[in-house]
């Protein structure tokens, strides 16, 4: 008899990660309707249970403004390329489905009154040269890479961003 053995990561609750915790954030340009997020929370738990067979991968997300799409992982083995191309497909597949852009690193999300706005970085610094933003809007640095940065220099005002050197 052949037993088989397939080892799955482990998920956990993303406040339990160290602030050591590796991040990709994947900024929607839209907000998920309300009737999408259960079956995107459903896909996004499957594939982190699938995405690596390292019995000391720890992975988690969090799911931010229904707007963010934000992956964290822990352990003692190294993230491959592999592993990256891997979300990489995920991500492309949500984008599909959805009908949503969600790799496109090159827009700006900032927050105007208690929304979260998707702009185009020449249309940023067009709202910016109109003063419809200013060096206090709060802007989401989405290339942190671990959870400590996301705690704390996620959301911060433009002058305390790499935006800055727009102002």
């Amino acid at each position: 008899m052949v037993f088989l053995f397939y080892i799955f990561a482990t998920m956990v609750d993303f406040k339990i990660l160290s602030e050591e915790a590796r991040i990709w954030i994947y900024p929607c340009n839209r907000k998920f309707y309300p009737q999408e997020i259960e079956g995107l929370k459903t896909k996004i738990e499957n594939f982190i249970k699938d995405w690596n067979n390292d019995d000391d991968f720890i992975a988690s997300y969090q799911l931010l403004y229904n707007r963010f799409i934000i992956f964290s992982t822990e352990s003692t083995s190294e993230v491959t390329s592999k592993d990256i191309d891997k979300q990489v497909v995920f991500i492309l597949q949500l984008q599909q489905e959805y009908e949503v852009e969600l790799l496109d690193k090159m827009n700006v999300c900032f927050k105007q009154g208690e929304h979260i706005q998707y702009k185009e970085i020449k249309e940023f610094k067009k709202l910016l040269k109109n003063k419809s933003v200013n060096d206090k809007t709060i802007v989401f640095d989405n290339l942190i890479q671990t959870k400590y940065d996301l705690e704390n220099f996620w959301e911060v005002p433009i002058t305390e961003s790499w935006y800055n050197r727009f102002l």
